[in-house]
């Protein structure tokens, strides 16, 4: 917003810069509770140490990287629990945080529908029955009884790709929904329940085929749970989710414009069809991608994008890097409650997700009812 001189008004300065301080400083407290996530647990690590580590590690690897052969840094004694067990944990959290939120609040604006995320359409079940088709069925992954490790995928590739091809059918029948006349939230949730049922009774027939340890591990992993990441996994999910968040970013203005209507939309050049096919594709991939490596993480592509707008408004330029932050401080906060809130047991971060996003998103029915 500008004068016509070019001057940009103090109120909106103002404005703006609240938001941007939020950010900011959301931001800050995911850093602060990334550096906590990793010091607590079943041994406690000083803050410090943990900081002294971190940076430790990253010294080594960058000069490993330009002066190969270059003498390392000493290893700590808590370097291999922090870098072997802590750090992709709670990256991992981090990562899945920022894109079941980023894929949630791009399907609410898509489909200009409050309740849309890809736990709420059923698309999270459609990649978990097919990440278990390609588990079970395709034999992608190693099954084991334990609990520290119910799956190990020995191709990731593959089980992503079959992930992916089943989230892109729930989006098309959800695309196809969307484009019914007089197609309510409500009947967007129901279309997501019946999605839902379909896929977990998939998911149920080819487990009742399975033996006891694959029953017993693949009911493990769908649970959903940041602890089961290794390096490799972390670096494909980081991709996909560094760039869909790019993405998305980039059609911030379109996502505007559709929120204004598509007649609306249209008006201003938007081509509201491709922006929608496209935007619902990307986001059904970041699910597959979450789902294939994490199992089945509910209500966090709901919760966060509603609590940001309660922060700073329906502005994407402001509520996609606002919901991004708020995934990934939720999920974080969720998995590190996770592994002390019943220690020495530790609880898969889905379960709390579970119990936090089922009242809001009954809050969130009931309120659209009253309108």
């Amino acid at each position: 917003m500008h004068f016509a001189d070019g001057t940009v008004p103090a109120d909106y300065q103002a404005y703006t810069r609240r938001k941007y301080l939020w950010i900011l400083g959301g931001a800050a407290l995911l850093f602060v509770l990334f550096i906590f996530s990793i010091s607590i647990g079943a041994v406690n690590i000083p803050a410090y140490d943990v900081l002294l580590s971190l940076a430790n590690g990253i010294v080594d690897r960058i000069t490993a990287f330009l002066h190969p052969g270059a003498a390392a840094t000493v290893p700590g004694k808590w370097d291999l629990i922090i870098w072997n067990i802590r750090l992709p944990q709670a990256l991992a959290a981090i990562v899945a945080g920022v894109g079941l939120s980023v894929a949630g609040v791009a399907m609410q604006s898509i489909l200009r529908n409050p309740l849309g995320s890809p736990f709420t359409l059923g698309i999270s079940n459609a990649g978990a029955f097919g990440a278990a088709v390609s588990v079970i069925v395709l034999g992608t992954g190693q099954m084991h009884s334990t609990v520290a490790d119910a799956v190990t995928l020995n191709n990731p590739y593959l089980t992503t790709i079959v992930a992916f091809i089943f989230c892109l059918l729930a989006t098309g029948v959800i695309l196809l929904i969307s484009r019914v006349r007089g197609a309510s939230p409500e009947v967007m949730v129901l279309a997501g329940v019946a999605l839902s049922s379909l896929f977990t009774a998939g998911t149920m027939f080819l487990q009742y085929f399975a033996s006891d340890a694959q029953l017993a591990a693949v009911v493990f992993w769908t649970f959903g749970d940041v602890g089961r990441i290794n390096w490799p996994e972390l670096g494909i999910m980081s991709f996909v989710v560094v760039a869909a968040t790019i993405f998305f970013i980039a059609n911030r203005w379109n996502y505007n414009s559709i929120d204004a209507g598509d007649e609306a939309a249209k008006g201003l050049g938007v081509n509201v069809e491709g922006v929608r096919n496209i935007g619902m594709i990307v986001a059904a991939l970041v699910s597959a991608v979450i789902v294939s490596f994490l199992g089945v993480i509910g209500f966090v592509g709901l919760v966060c994008p509603h609590m940001v707008r309660r922060l700073i408004g329906d502005d994407q330029r402001y509520l996609i890097p606002g919901s991004c932050v708020m995934g990934g401080v939720l999920l974080l906060a969720s998995d590190t409650v996770a592994r002390v809130i019943v220690a020495p047991y530790i609880l898969p971060v889905a379960v709390l997700t579970a119990f936090m996003g089922a009242p809001v998103f009954i809050y969130l029915l009931l309120r659209g009812y009253r309108r």
